[in-house]
């Protein structure tokens, strides 16, 4: 399966990053200068409907932390209008950060947690995993955010019952890319769950914010 992301990725991500640019509103940059000639001018960028942070960083090519510690963010939740500063890009694209053998563990994680879902219920399971990778409550790896464990409890089940090492179907790998293309069919959750199976009293607290399928998603406390 890795050489069969490490072959088809490129092409995937490349046809993926040229629809979005096709069909997503103009970039709205400006110089933040004051009429001044800076040498360092400050940029702007803002939030059009649909827009995610990890889009924009990629768009500009910057990273997806520094542009959270450029706007005082600590979670993924942007709306439009929003203007962001953009901090400086630099040399390598953000997507050069996501490694395919970790591509290949989100794709685990979906068929693992989400395979009876629809596709949409499957790349929301894959939003969520990234969305934590931007919040700062969590781990700045997505290996790190897949196997986190808290209170000595995996956060994801399928790690503690060794379904992760199923091999992910095509449609679970493509729900993968689709998330890390930007698409977040939640709005920015950072938890799901099925009310029928879950047993965490503690989760079910949490503000709601979709459902789709089968799984309750919902951000932090």
């Amino acid at each position: 399966m890795t050489k069969y992301i490490n072959k088809v990725f490129p092409t995937i991500l490349a046809i993926t990053l040229v629809v979005s640019c096709i069909v997503a509103p103009p970039a709205e940059c400006s110089t933040n200068h004051g009429g001044a000639q800076l040498r360092n001018p400050i940029l702007t960028y803002k939030v059009h409907k649909g827009d995610t942070l990890y889009d924009i960083a990629l768009e500009h090519q910057v990273k997806l932390s520094a542009l959270l510690q450029a706007n005082n963010l600590t979670g993924s939740l942007i709306k439009p209008g929003d203007i962001l500063t953009l901090p400086p890009r630099e040399g390598n694209k953000l997507s050069e950060s996501i490694s395919p053998e970790e591509i290949t563990l989100l794709a685990r994680l979906i068929y693992a947690e989400a395979r009876g879902e629809s596709f949409l219920g499957q790349v929301a399971v894959g939003a969520v995993t990234l969305n934590r990778l931007v919040s700062q409550e969590f781990p700045n790896t997505l290996t790190k955010v897949i196997y986190q464990k808290t209170n000595n409890v995996y956060q994801f089940s399928p790690i503690g019952d060794g379904s992760i090492n199923m091999e992910p179907d095509d449609q679970a790998m493509f729900a993968a890319l689709r998330a890390l293309s930007g698409e977040d069919p939640t709005g920015g959750a950072l938890f799901f769950y099925n009310p029928d199976i879950s047993k965490d009293e503690w989760i079910r607290t949490l503000p709601v914010i979709n459902r789709i399928g089968n799984h309750v998603f919902a951000t932090g406390a």
